[in-house]
């Protein structure tokens, strides 16, 4: 790769993606830009051909593409972790393996919104859940701007910042979550990095009104295919590290215990969490 630094580097943690990853590369390289950029493909030890597949390219840009693959499977945190030591970029874009962008222009749109706007740490745009074959299962009918601030996130709003949409700046004051065991115990990991990022700097969320990506619903995906009753409990568990170890006003925790009881107790109480259920209450009072 040239030794020039790259002005942004994408950052693409994957994991038996095969079938995806293709086309997730082709939206790297389609990306028309008046910065350099870099690609770095963090391969968590695929058991498919993601590995052959991604070096395939690697071969034909190697001046552009950077693979860096395990021994043994990691998990997706430690992967993301080992990925974003080799991104040297002024800007850091996510984008998933199994997920894809669709604009040719979307970094240097993120790129221009954090440049000129130096309050903001993160820039986000609308995407398209699609499934396998590439047949639309969502996408919003009529984008406009969001922009969020810590007490949004906090708060559960984070409408069109999925992962594929992100653009942040490559700071200390955002790499610090992985320094924090309790990272390691959540399980949407976005979405603890996009807390951290906003509550460490005292910075904001964009999102561009546009659709520029998608994000495949699959069998195989980390996420978006766990059974309902197994992701609600996810979900409350990530709660509860978000209420124990983010930093907010007091009168702040009314808001969250409205949040807990609207999304989560009825669900602890018809599954016997009730002493789980009334330890997050009384955390919160």
């Amino acid at each position: 790769m040239s030794d020039q630094q790259p002005t942004v580097s994408i950052c693409c943690i994957t994991y038996n993606h095969e079938r995806f990853i293709t086309h997730a590369i082709e939206g790297f390289l389609m990306q028309k830009t008046n910065f350099r950029f870099e690609v770095i493909i963090g391969n968590d030890s695929s058991a498919d051909r993601t590995a052959e597949v991604a070096a395939e390219f690697v071969a034909k840009y190697p001046d552009k593409i950077k693979l860096v693959s395990t021994e043994a499977n990691m998990g997706i945190h430690k992967n993301l972790i080992n990925t974003l030591k080799e991104c040297t970029g002024k800007y850091v874009a996510f984008c998933e393996g199994d997920d894809f962008w669709t604009d040719p222009y979307k970094l240097q749109k993120q790129v221009d919104f954090l440049e000129n706007n130096q309050d903001y740490i993160i820039c986000c745009h609308y995407t398209r859940v699609v499934d396998p074959d590439n047949n639309t299962i969502y996408v919003h009918p009529n984008p406009r701007p969001f922009v969020y601030t810590y007490l949004d996130l906090l708060a559960g709003k984070q409408e069109e910042t999925k992962t594929a949409t992100v653009v942040y700046r490559n700071i200390p004051e955002v790499h610090d979550i992985i320094k924090e065991p309790w990272f390691f115990k959540s399980y949407a990991g976005d979405k603890m990095f996009k807390l951290w990022a906003t509550m460490n700097t005292g910075k904001k969320i964009y999102v561009i009104p546009e659709v520029m990506s998608c994000y495949c619903n699959h069998a195989g995906g980390i996420w978006s295919m766990i059974d309902t009753n197994v992701r609600k409990g996810m979900m409350i568990s990530d709660f509860n590290l978000i209420i124990k170890n983010f930093n907010y006003p007091a009168r702040h925790k009314k808001r969250l215990l409205y949040l807990y009881m609207k999304r989560y107790f009825l669900f602890e109480m018809r599954n016997s969490k009730i002493n789980k259920a009334f330890s997050t209450i009384k955390y919160l009072l």
